[in-house]
This record gives C-alpha cells, sequence and structure tokens, in this order.
C-alpha cells in the first residue's frame, strides 16, 4: 500500500550540464552560465536510470496517491519530487500553495466562437497570481538547502522583471526572511500597477531602470557574473525545473493519456516553454505517458525572434537573431532575446525526434488579435491574462493554418491572473491604447458602467421617491416586465 504522506528515501545526485560547450559542474555553489564559454545549463539528475525500476504505472498510482497528501512538502509542485530536484531534503522544501491549478474546459459560447475545443490552465491562481510560483518554489527551496548548508547569514536575491517574476521571487524571500533579502529590477512605466504593487508589497526593494526587460536583464547579468547575489530570472536552472511541473499536472490531469492534445505556451524569455517540453519528455522516458502532446510556441508580431527562427523550414539553414522590440500587451513575452532560446532548441530536437517534424511549432499573432482574444475569452467565464489571450489567438491563428483541428483539445497557458493587466482592458474598453501598440476596440466587445440617474435627483427627492425613481429607470433600460 502506497503511503503518499511519507517523504521520499530517494536522492539523486545532480549536476549542471552547459548547452554550449558540454561542460559540466557540481551543483553546491550558484552557477547561471557556463564559465567557460557562457552557454546556459540544464540540470540533470546522474542516477535518473535508477527511476526505471519502478514501472510506468507504479509511477502514476504513487503521484496520484500523493495528490491527496496531507504532508505539506509534497502537497504541491514536489509530488513529482523525483522527478524534479531529488537532492532537497524535507525541511528544504518551501510551499506556498503553488501548482494543483485547474484545467477549465472553455464554455461552449468560447468554443462556439473559435470553432475550437479549448481549455485553459489556470496558473493565475498560484499564490503570487502567476505560473512563476512554480520555479520559485524550487530555486527557493534550493537557495534554503545552500542557505542551511553553507550557514550563511546573507543572501541577496535578484531578479530582473515585467512583473510577475518579481512578484513571485518577493514573495517567496519574504516568507523565508532572515538571511534573504529581494531585489528587483524593473523596466521603468513598463509594469501595471498592479503588479508594481507586489514585490512592494512583499517587502522588495524595486530598482527602475529605463528601458524594455532585456536591458534590466544585463543589469542583472553584470551583478550575477560579478557580485555574490542568487540570480532569480529563467538563466537560473532551478527554476526551469520547478516550471516542468506545469506538464506533470497537465498529465495528471488526463489520467496520463495525452493522445489528441496540444499545449500553447507564450514564449517570452522562453522558460516556461523550456520546462514544459522537459517536464513531457521525462514522462515519456519513465513510460509515465505512452505519447507526447503537440507543443506550440506563440510570439506577438512585436517580439517575434523564435517564430522568425523556425519561419525558416530548412534546419540547416536557421540562423537565430535577436529582434528589438515594440510595445505588446503580453508584457511578460515582450523580449527580443530570449535567454532559454538555446534550451527550446534542444529539446524541440529531441520532441522532433520522438513525434516527427511537426510535434512542434512556433506560431505569430498580432497585437490586436492577443487583445481581442483575451478579452473575448473573459467575456465567455473565464479569468485570462494577456498571455491566456496570446495563447488563444495562437491556437486560432492554427486552426486558420490548418494545423489543429477541432477534434483535437488546445490546451491554453494562462499564465497569471486577468486583475493583473485589468489596466489593458480598461483601455480597450475606452479606446485608448497608445498608437505603439497598434491596437483598436471592437465596439462588441467593449463595456462600460452606464449612470442611470442623475446624482441632482438623489438630492431633489426623498429616499423613498429616489428609490423608485432609480428603479423605473432600471426597468425602462433593461426593458422589465411585470410579474
Amino acid at each position: 500500500m502506497i503511503n503518499a504522506n511519507v517523504f521520499p528515501e530517494y536522492r539523486g545526485r545532480m549536476e549542471y550540464v552547459c548547452l554550449g560547450c558540454g561542460q559540466r559542474f557540481p551543483i553546491e555553489e550558484l552557477l547561471y552560465t557556463c564559465p567557460q564559454c557562457g552557454g546556459v545549463f540544464l540540470l540533470e539528475n546522474l542516477d535518473f536510470e535508477q527511476l526505471k525500476q519502478r514501472s510506468g504505472k507504479e509511477w502514476r498510482a504513487l503521484f496520484d496517491a500523493r495528490a491527496a497528501s496531507k504532508n505539506t512538502a509534497l502537497r504541491g509542485i514536489f509530488r513529482f519530487y523525483e522527478l524534479m530536484a531529488p537532492v532537497l531534503e524535507e525541511e528544504d522544501i518551501l510551499y506556498l500553495g503553488e501548482g494543483n491549478t485547474p484545467i477549465v474546459e472553455s464554455s461552449a459560447g468560447l468554443q462556439k466562437e473559435t470553432g475550437l475545443h479549448t481549455a485553459f490552465k489556470n496558473d493565475g491562481q498560484n499564490p503570487s497570481a502567476s505560473f512563476k510560483d512554480r520555479g520559485m518554489a524550487c530555486a527557493f527551496s534550493y537557495l534554503q538547502h545552500l542557505v542551511r548548508k553553507h550557514q550563511w547569514d546573507q543572501v541577496l536575491t535578484v531578479c530582473a522583471s515585467t512583473g510577475d517574476t518579481s512578484a513571485a521571487a518577493a514573495l517567496y524571500a519574504s516568507y523565508i526572511g532572515g538571511p534573504v533579502k529581494s531585489v528587483v529590477i524593473l523596466p521603468h512605466g513598463k509594469v501595471t500597477p498592479q503588479q508594481l504593487a507586489q514585490p512592494l508589497g512583499s517587502g522588495a526593494t524595486v530598482l527602475e531602470v529605463p528601458g524594455v526587460f532585456d536591458d534590466c536583464m544585463k543589469v542583472v547579468e553584470h551583478l550575477a557574473d560579478n557580485y555574490r547575489v542568487a540570480l532569480l530570472n529563467s538563466k537560473n536552472a532551478w527554476r526551469i525545473l520547478g516550471q516542468e511541473s506545469y506538464a506533470f499536472e497537465i498529465a495528471q490531469w488526463f489520467d496520463w493519456d495525452l493522445r489528441g492534445k496540444c499545449i500553447f505556451v507564450p514564449i517570452g524569455n522562453a522558460g516556461n516553454i523550456t520546462a514544459v517540453m522537459a517536464g513531457f519528455l521525462k514522462l515519456y522516458e519513465l513510460e509515465i505517458i505512452d505519447s507526447l502532446p503537440r507543443i506550440f510556441g506563440v510570439q506577438s508580431h512585436h517580439a517575434d525572434p523564435v517564430f522568425r527562427y523556425y519561419a525558416v523550414d530548412n534546419p540547416e539553414e536557421r540562423e537565430f537573431h535577436p529582434v528589438t522590440v515594440e510595445a505588446s500587451v503580453a508584457q511578460a513575452a515582450m523580449i527580443g532575446n530570449p535567454v532559454s532560446f538555446p534550451r527550446v532548441r534542444h529539446f524541440a530536437e529531441r520532441f522532433e525526434a520522438i513525434g516527427g517534424k511537426g510535434i512542434f511549432q512556433v506560431v505569430q499573432v498580432t497585437e490586436q488579435q492577443i487583445m481581442d482574444s483575451m478579452i473575448r475569452a473573459n467575456r465567455n467565464g473565464h479569468i485570462a491574462c494577456t498571455q491566456g489571450g496570446e495563447c488563444l489567438a495562437g491556437a486560432m491563428r492554427a486552426g486558420q493554418l490548418g494545423l489543429v483541428s477541432p477534434a483535437e483539445l488546445a490546451v491554453l497557458d494562462s499564465t497569471a491572473h486577468q486583475l493583473k493587466f485589468v489596466d489593458f482592458q480598461n483601455m480597450y474598453f475606452q479606446n485608448s491604447f497608445p498608437s505603439e501598440f497598434g491596437v483598436s476596440s471592437n465596439a462588441d466587445m467593449t463595456n462600460q458602467p452606464e449612470l442611470i440617474i442623475q446624482p441632482e435627483e438623489r438630492k431633489r427627492l426623498t429616499p423613498g421617491e429616489y428609490a423608485r425613481a432609480a428603479a423605473d429607470k432600471v426597468v425602462t433600460r433593461l426593458d422589465l416586465k411585470k410579474k
């Protein structure tokens, strides 16, 4: 009988592996890029083969049992402990309620409008209201491990962000407290008030830099290369491990059967799509799933370097070039030089080696399509952010190109909560987008409050007369019929 509350005895041995030169490094220090060539890292469990001693059926039963665990260390993303960071002790694992986010099938109205069978995975229901909590739970658990092992008396965590990363990093740092302090560097004027409020509320030191995310990232990279700080952007390979849980949860939600499933993910800095592919490949290698889903990356035409790379059909002729970004409502995707692109290319090649050409694709959408799709989704009962709108737009574009059919289920990554992006919604409803976005309102999808009775009426009438007069106005406006 499986005891789902018992923390695993299994421990792996992990190393950083450089995707550029293949060099390996121990994990007992903070490394983000290869000291030899500057390449990005993956984390590899040297004892992964031992996990094959348990059958896929046994793994499925274990993970399903843990889904109901009362053990704090196993309640969130670490119920998949053996597949992620199996070097951590139970006392190191940080849990703030992340993971286990629902997959909500699109309403009949939305499916009729789009002609597609879609569902949103609402990662905005994580603690800081975005998927970034998955990566932070793993990265900060590893940091707790290092603090405990080395008895560090001070650790400064730092990240560049357009909002969600800073909110998550500040939240988890404030929960640990003690020696861990949080600094976030944001692009001045490029973060919504709601997203800015989160790191401020968690007590982080918030520093702003003129420019866009790429400019902030250069500052953070210089700090990480030259000073003792813990970098928490997706260059941090421990964050990628935590985000693999997104793939594990999708597989578990569908009872480990991914036939006929397509996963749409906004690319941004390319960390999440990297993690999604890495996670599905682990499940496939352990025979926990018997088929891979198709993966679609989505990019705005205002920040589309990965789309441009894969738009060249012949792999031998492809060349990656950063792009200069333009204003985008999908702020987390407004990145012209994704740090994790080498990881994307690595895992896309592995996906195609198993599933053939077409199992990984990238589609491009416009800013207008992103905003229209976000509004359309939310008018049909969802809580999609702009990145969720980007994924719906991507699915619709893929449908137009004949890349997906209504017979398939498209799982859309809504990376954050709708409430983080109400300013964009308001601009849409008021048709007040700055020209650089290239977005105008569809009058059929705008919504504004209506003043039903003038304030002067309240002063002139008695309370009873006022209530009746206001009710009469409502009756007229709604064309109500008496019982």
